[in-house]
């Protein structure tokens, strides 16, 4: 994966604006370490910034046809090239690289082949002999990028915001499953599953056909020709990712190269959840586990990198997203070049505290609907942006298309949780896994509580951002916040101080609204905090939000920072008991 830029139809195709498009694609050169490239054809410019996973040698970017009459610039990882090679078999590639298919696809196909693309992926692709373009995102956003227009009437597009909101009159977010064409300039949804029009499925649930759809999403996202890891922090979605992958990867290809032994890493505070699950789980597995330490200071020092980076003022995606970013350096100075992560389960199964409310299963269907839509948004970016903010690539089988298809196929009352009957939080995914001949993982781990990884990292973390944001942010600025950020106001002092931070970064009106706003707790929509009157009370996205759910609630509501308090109040850190264990990687 890579970072890509593309400013097309731009009124100035001088030296100068080469040399500008060359200066705002090396913002974007974290994403991209190992080479860069620019193509100009006429008034489009076409930059990339590639970290070189697949076809090392000789995959660098822009990537042609035959006669280069269609340019290519895309940031992804298309796990089924060698299929579409096949089906390409009267073209010549130019190169080993896994996206070297999609010229030939558009040769072939026009713009109707995306969906024929299985894996990640954002491009943007010129067709010189008429000089259109289009540009596509992969179904659910796990790649993140934008796109802007310029008063000149140039459209642009890039990874990351930083490489154009200095030149584009509007910029927004570039929608998932969607594509754009300059033939009719206007965005189409390429995907459309079954799952998006939130219809109320009734398919059986089979736990075989889901664990073998799971383990094929894993074993197809094995595909490398560079090291790389684990991510593990101990819980159900991290764990199941290390033991499948454990399991199958003496029998790939990247076993021949790099050998069978999986590498695995965990982050946290000193005895935090996180780092003794974790250490647990890759005992059981035999992986070389590596263990990496942050103080409460570590991460308040990297805040505005963080911010930087992961271009966001969210509360719930800069608390997690800070060690994800930590970690991910450490990982890089070992030489590994990208990871497997366990983002998305929680959205499909509804693996959240508060789904514990759902009052029925239509509902719980549509919060799961609403959740895997607002990925892009929220976790995905964070996985990708806190990664690559060090050239890491994160890979998040739980996110394949096909698997999603399957698992948003099952009748919802499967997935209701019912505590009477034994049944938790992403109970069919558990019970999936659950091999008594040939175990995946120890019961006590596969049917361990759900932790949010901000808070799994260790508790004393959260809680010490609330007290340096109230170090920094007064009461009279809180009384003020309405009138000084009217769009998405915050309502603590964590979030205005976060704010604060971005709107130095990012003081376009465009960048602010990329952002998500509404009442949240634990990591709801709007929507859902709906289901619990005592809710709206208590916003915050922290699991422990969940009153009468999390096994480390907090203490008593009036501990707890909500959308009308302007005053800090200290939480009270809860130890947490051994049945606790964060389950995002």
């Amino acid at each position: 994966m890579c970072g890509i830029l593309a400013v097309l139809g731009c009124s100035d195709p001088s030296r100068a604006k080469r040399v500008r498009v060359l200066e705002l694609s090396r913002r974007l050169k974290h994403r991209g370490p190992d080479w860069s490239g620019l193509h100009q054809h006429g008034d489009c410019f076409l930059a990339h910034q590639r970290l070189a996973i697949v076809d090392p040698a000789s995959g660098d970017q822009p990537l042609f046809n035959e006669d280069k009459s269609i340019i290519v610039t895309v940031n992804g990882e298309i796990y089924n090239h060698e299929d579409l090679r096949k089906q390409l078999s009267n073209h010549t590639f130019r190169t080993g690289s896994d996206c070297d298919v999609i010229a030939h696809l558009y040769e072939e196909y026009g713009e109707d082949f995306v969906d024929m693309l299985d894996g990640i992926f954002s491009f943007v692709l010129l067709d010189t002999r008429d000089n259109s373009y289009i540009v596509a995102r992969d179904a659910i956003g796990v790649t993140s990028l934008y796109i802007g227009w310029g008063l000149d009437g140039s459209v642009w597009i890039s990874s990351e915001m930083k490489g154009l909101n200095d030149d584009c009159e509007h910029f927004e977010c570039f929608p998932p499953g969607h594509l754009y064409s300059s033939k009719d300039s206007g965005f189409r949804r390429w995907y459309n599953p079954p799952w998006y029009s939130e219809a109320i499925p009734s398919a059986p649930y089979d736990p075989l056909a889901l664990r073998q759809a799971f383990e094929k999403a894993v074993i197809k996202r094995l595909m490398t020709d560079v090291p790389f890891g684990v991510l593990l922090s101990g819980g159900l979605d991290s764990s199941l990712v290390a033991s499948i992958t454990s399991r199958y990867l003496a029998t790939t290809k990247a076993a021949e190269q790099w050998g069978s032994k999986l590498h695995s890493f965990c982050v946290g505070l000193e005895g935090s959840p996180d780092l003794k699950a974790g250490k647990e789980v890759a005992d059981y597995l035999g992986t070389v586990h590596h263990e990496f330490h942050f103080t409460v200071q570590d991460g308040i020092d990297a805040i505005e990198d963080v911010i930087y980076h992961v271009e966001t003022y969210d509360v719930t995606s800069i608390r997690a997203s800070t060690p994800m970013f930590l970690m991910s350096r450490k990982i890089k100075s070992l030489g590994v070049k990208w990871v497997i992560s366990g983002e998305g389960s929680d959205e499909i199964f509804g693996g959240y505290l508060y789904f514990h409310k759902a009052p029925d299963k239509e509902e719980f269907h549509r919060e799961t609907c609403r959740k895997i839509k607002a990925l892009h948004q929220y976790d995905c970016q964070r996985a990708n942006k806190s990664t690559f903010a060090w050239g890491l690539e994160a890979r998040v089988p739980f996110l394949d298309k096909e698997f999603i298809n399957v698992a948003m196929n099952i009748d919802p009352a499967n997935k209701m949780i019912k505590r009477d009957e034994g049944r938790i939080e992403k109970w069919i995914l558990r019970k999936a896994f659950d091999d008594e001949e040939n175990p995946y993982l120890p019961k006590h781990i596969l049917y361990r509580q759900k932790e949010q990884f901000s808070d799994g990292v260790g508790y004393s973390w959260i809680d010490g951002l609330k007290a340096h944001a109230a170090k920094h942010v007064s009461d009279k600025m809180m009384l003020n916040a309405g009138n000084i950020f009217p769009h998405n106001t915050p309502h603590t002092k964590e979030a205005y101080y976060y704010r604060m931070i971005f709107e130095r970064f990012f003081p376009q009106n465009s960048a602010r609204l990329t952002v998500p706003g509404g009442p949240t707790v634990a990591c709801s929509t709007a929507k859902a905090v709906e289901w619990d009157a005592a809710w709206s009370n208590n916003l915050d996205p922290s699991g422990r939000a969940a009153l009468g759910v999390h096994d480390s609630a907090y203490e008593n509501q009036n501990n707890f920072i909500n959308n009308k308090t302007v005053e800090f109040e200290k939480i009270i850190p809860m130890e947490p008991t051994p049945v606790e264990v964060a389950i995002q990687s």
